[in-house]
């Protein structure tokens, strides 16, 4: 099978969902199914895990994207002689002059769910193409369970296209020694209290202010003096977000560390005493996964994908109930038992999900739209 990808998003996306699902999928399918020709469509640099017996890179220039997408992308898919074009970052800009078989990666439909969270530019694109994309596709891959029904909701079409393929965590996600994590960002970022943590986006969906304010009402209950840890890239409504924590009398207590090198994230997720996640919508919610897997504590959102993914190995909460949230950070940091269970219950959880069920679940799909 000759299968192209178009994982110009490994660099673009670098960080996010997005940008991990396709380099995982891709990793995987070149390392476990030989068999295959892999040509992958490039923006940018450190290519060279990819550059394989079996695989082709092909480089696009970020600058002239619209030029390869509408042009040279399905000239060359066709001389190629492609079987299969997967595009993993939900299709925006694929051409119709595609003729071989077309997979596309829907992550979520969060410009139709929550608009007001999604830049206009961005929006105005999403909602203009994704009916075009959907109805061009020979498969949808997706996520999450809910966000297949988010397809179905807004788009009439035949269920048994749309595949879904749960993400996963990471090898470099689990359990490390808790005070040596504890030293290595005391050192690093001089963060030496035992803190709370957060990480991910801070888009108005991430419902961080939520968790600012829950951790301002309560971390005098605590039985620690702890800080709130709030790890992510310094864009978004992160200076709303300072504003809010001075404007609680909270700012000496929250940590903001900006953008951090994902090695140190394991770090992180281990050196914390508890990982909280109110995301108001997630199309699968990785994050939570990733300290599951470290055997971290858990108390995230009982809405949308995320308790398909973390079932019974997290704390579930209404992201929008201050009180509940403020309840359970308290209950669990103030009780090693309930602690020590929930670090348990996530471990084992997180053992369900791995890139190697996706990767094959994926090339599942493949063969089966090819004989279709």
């Amino acid at each position: 099978m000759k299968i192209a990808i178009d994982a110009r998003g490994i660099n673009w996306y670098k960080g996010t969902g997005i940008g991990t699902y396709t380099d995982r999928i891709l990793s995987y399918m070149i390392k476990n199914h030989s068999e295959n020709f892999y040509h992958i469509y490039w923006s940018g640099n450190k290519y060279d895990n990819f550059n394989k017996k079996n695989t082709k890179i092909i480089m696009a220039s970020k600058k002239q994207h619209r030029f390869f997408e509408q042009y040279y992308f399905p000239e060359n898919l066709k001389e190629e002689n492609i079987d299969i074009y997967h595009v993993p970052q939900n299709g925006i800009g694929i051409s119709e002059n595609i003729t071989c078989k077309k997979v596309i990666t829907v992550h979520d439909l969060i410009p139709y769910i929550m608009p007001e969270t999604v830049g206009r530019s961005y929006l105005t694109k999403f909602i203009k193409e994704m009916p075009r994309i959907i109805n061009m596709a020979d498969a949808i891959i997706t996520v999450s369970e809910y966000s297949k029904k988010d397809i179905l909701k807004f788009f009439p079409i035949n269920k048994n296209k749309i595949f879904v393929t749960p993400l996963a965590a990471d090898e470099k996600y689990k359990p490390l020694d808790k005070e040596i994590c504890k030293n290595k960002i005391k050192s690093t970022y001089n963060i030496d209290k035992p803190f709370i943590l957060y990480v991910g986006g801070f888009s108005p969906r991430k419902n961080v202010t939520s968790l600012i304010e829950a951790f301002s009402r309560i971390h005098k209950n605590l039985n620690k003096d702890y800080d709130l840890v709030i790890v992510g890239s310094s864009k978004d409504d992160l200076e709303k977000l300072k504003e809010f924590s001075s404007k609680l009398h909270i700012e000496e207590n929250i940590r903001f560390t900006g953008f951090i090198k994902d090695d140190l994230l394991p770090v992180f997720y281990s050196g914390c005493d508890l990982f909280v996640y109110p995301s108001l919508y997630e199309g699968f919610g990785l994050p939570p996964l990733e300290a599951m897997s470290c055997g971290t504590p858990v108390i995230t959102s009982n809405i949308s994908s995320i308790p398909e993914v973390v079932g019974d190995g997290a704390i579930l909460i209404d992201p929008k109930n201050i009180v509940s949230l403020m309840y359970s950070i308290e209950s669990i940091l103030n009780d090693d038992t309930i602690r020590n269970e929930l670090s348990l219950k996530a471990l084992n959880r997180s053992h369900l999900f791995s890139w190697e069920n996706t990767c094959e679940k994926t090339i599942k799909i493949y063969n089966k739209i090819l004989k279709t």
